[in-house]
């Protein structure tokens, strides 16, 4: 028998039902606001797995029936997860992960389709709350529930899950996770908004999570499972104990080394020498001996690392906890590309590639949300190859982690970019990271304001961004700056932030534990602030301003507006004229129904000269103003005049001279050039020319020079 529960959020109507749909799921949810509706599942296999990490994946799926669409492409069906559904996945998969008990190793599937979008709410956050409800009816052992909401701003006030429509007109939006009593994830941009107003968008944003937790807990409370029995992986106590004495003191050296690959070579070898070391008698008594001792030694890794950064304030390469790696910063490398920066943070480099294209090059997206834009004219791919952290790997297409860090830095970066109308070209960034020890993405922010610059694009402010962490065992707390991998790992906090002097741009957060104060945001936010502007000052001494000039490889690009109803006469018959001015004159030349045209190429003057003549196709006549025409034909009362292309007047056989003409041959011949000067215009368009009167404005021309 279906439940249901029907309540007022944000101004809209939220309905929560389970028992209805997807029945033999361990939990399921259906979830509608407004007229956008989502079924969320949950599945847990019985049996735990025996590999190294915990085996969750979300899968994020829109419908295109829910927009009453076909899928385009040649199939006509839902293909490979498209950008927005990898990144929704990404979201809900960061808030509930941390969330699973310690040791829990069984497989478990969330899936959420999207049913129903009325194209004014987005999925996204409805996903999350349906994945969470479906947990806590599961008897997969999840704590508690959780929920989350979009934060807009528009004329100064926050917007609870403002609308696609609000969303056009607002300068934030952010997606915030949380529980009860907590924050969990944090994920968005803004328009260079102020550490104490994003401070206050979180606040603003959990008191909607509260609302949203307590009408889930109306829902779960009658239908709750009981939970799956279940523990975690046993360790042999005598080996661990073993294992601890071997390996305290060598963990700890290893990992005071100097740098990531010292480090990392140092603790290989220690695993491998202790799994030898110890293997009499507890190999043959143990059947997984080898990962126990692997489990041993991450939690010596673990407490080690932790209690030399709270008890002594030392990193494990020897910074305090505000300190940031040495950087290096380099623009212009590469001669054959529009634009390019090495931006080097320790151990992490990103090398950012700017190409310039035309609205040809803009990508376009695929979406049943029918009122986002279905083209995009700036584009950040960010790459990952395996060489950057020294492994062997297979090369597929771009990993989910790969599309959320080009996400998290494109966001950082676009609303400094001019408007497109100032500067119409289309924007790709590549960021390829050629090494990697945490902050590879906020190293992409680095390295991509720089090549942006450095390609000429006017950005409006150089951007940068940094990684802060936290290590936090009760009331003891300690904040790091610009933290490595291996502090994210063994931390308790990922926080990443970018933006310019003004303000923030783009954010990132997940946290791992419970009971983040405000005081202690505000706290992170300021060192995060104090770094950003410490990484600005050095990108600033190599490049503080936008190059004044585009690279000669870049296109150059014109635009001129037309009137509308001349645009076939620029396209001429079957697109004879336009494919004619494009082969004349070797430039790309973009036609939009509004009558903008756009003229494209490598050198200025084939941009130019496309322009000319495009200018001559579409040129009004103009009274008063003498033409250089060309005698399209002969009559006996006149001669009929082309002064611009397509365009014919009359000039009338006593227009032609001074003095009685008797036959109009007598003076011009078909195809004869002449001059004429345009009297007037009817109300019916027709053109009275008169060479007559060019005549003698030429000569008074001529006598008064």
């Amino acid at each position: 028998m279906a439940t249901m529960i029907e309540r007022k959020f944000a101004g809209r109507t939220l309905i929560l039902e389970s028992g209805r749909m997807a029945r033999q799921a361990d939990g399921s949810v259906l979830v509608q606001f407004g007229e956008t509706a989502i079924l969320a599942t949950v599945v847990a296999d019985k049996r735990p797995t025996k590999l190294p990490f915990f085996p969750l994946t979300v899968e994020y799926r829109e419908k295109s029936y829910a927009a009453g669409k076909i899928p385009g492409g040649f199939f006509k069906r839902e293909g490979r997860p498209s950008e927005k559904e990898i990144l929704s996945a990404r979201q809900i998969d960061r808030s509930i992960r941390p969330l699973f008990p310690q040791g829990f190793q069984n497989e478990t599937q969330v899936v959420i389709y999207i049913l129903s979008a009325d194209q004014e709410n987005d999925a996204d956050v409805l996903g999350l709350i349906g994945a969470s409800a479906a947990l806590n009816i599961s008897s997969v052992p999840f704590p508690y529930p959780i929920a989350a909401v979009r934060v807009g701003r528009l004329d100064g006030e926050w917007v609870l899950n403002p609308t696609f429509q609000q969303l056009e007109f607002s300068d934030v939006d952010i997606v915030v996770s949380g529980s009860q009593d907590s924050i969990v994830m944090v994920e968005g941009g803004a328009l260079e908004i102020s550490e104490d107003e994003f401070i206050d968008a979180l606040e603003f944003a959990h008191a909607g999570i509260r609302e949203l937790v307590a009408i889930q807990r109306e829902l779960v409370g009658p239908l709750a499972k009981p939970k799956m029995e279940w523990a975690p992986a046993a360790i042999h106590e005598e080996l661990a104990s073993r294992v601890n004495q071997l390996a305290a003191m060598r963990v700890d050296e290893a990992l005071n080394l100097p740098n990531k690959e010292e480090r990392n070579a140092a603790l290989s070898a220690l695993r491998e020498d202790i799994t030898t070391e110890v293997a009499e008698p507890f190999q043959e008594e143990i059947e997984d001996y080898a990962d126990q001792v692997d489990r041993v030694i991450d939690d010596i890794e673990y407490e080690t690392l932790r209690r030399q950064i709270l008890d002594k304030g030392e990193r494990v390469d020897g910074r305090a906890a505000g300190d940031i790696r040495q950087i290096g910063c380099e623009v212009g490398l590469l001669p054959r590309t529009h634009g390019s920066a090495l931006f080097t943070r320790g151990s992490t480099q990103a090398l950012a590639i700017v190409t310039l294209g035309t609205s040809r090059d803009e990508q376009r997206i695929d979406t049943i949300d029918v009122s986002q834009e279905t083209s995009k004219s700036f584009m950040l791919h960010y790459n990952f190859p395996p060489f950057s952290v020294g492994e062997v790997r297979p090369f597929r297409g771009p990993s989910r982690r790969e599309i959320g860090h080009g996400a998290l830095a494109e966001r950082a970066l676009q609303p400094l970019l001019p408007p497109y109308e100032e500067f119409p070209y289309t924007i790709r960034i590549v960021s390829d990271i050629l090494e990697s020890n945490g902050s590879s993405s906020m190293a992409t922010v680095c390295g991509g304001s720089l090549a942006l610059m450095q390609a000429g694009v006017p950005v409006r402010a150089g951007c940068a961004g940094v990684a802060m962490g936290l290590i936090k065992e009760g009331d003891r707390v300690v904040i790091l700056t610009d933290i490595m991998g291996i502090e994210d790992h063994l931390g308790d906090m990922d926080f990443k932030v970018a933006g310019t002097r003004k303000g923030i741009t783009s954010v990132q957060m997940d946290i791992k534990i419970e009971g983040l104060s405000t005081e202690l945001m505000r706290e992170a936010m300021r060192q995060a602030r104090e770094a950003r502007f410490y990484i600005l000052d050095i990108m600033d001494k190599t490049l503080s301003q936008p190059r004044t000039s585009l690279s000669p490889m870049a296109p150059r690009i014109i635009t001129l507006q037309v009137n509308p109803e001349k645009i076939g006469e620029v396209i001429g018959p079957k697109g004879k004229t336009i494919r004619g001015i494009e082969e004349e004159t070797g430039a790309e030349v973009n036609i939009e129904d509004s009558g903008l045209i756009t003229i494209s190429s490598v050198s200025w003057e084939a941009g130019e000269r496309a322009r000319e003549i495009i200018e001559s196709i579409v040129k009004e006549p103009e009274v008063g103003v003498i033409y250089e025409g060309v005698v399209k034909n002969t009559t006996s009362f006149g001669a009929f005049v082309e002064i611009l292309p397509n365009v014919e007047g009359l000039c009338h056989i006593s227009e032609l001279e001074d003095g009685r003409v008797e036959k109009t041959e007598d003076v011009v011949k078909r195809g004869d050039t002449i001059r004429v000067k345009l009297i007037s215009v009817d109300e019916r368009g027709r053109m009275r020319l008169s060479r007559r009167a060019a005549l003698a404005a030429e000569r008074e021309g001529a006598e008064a020079s």
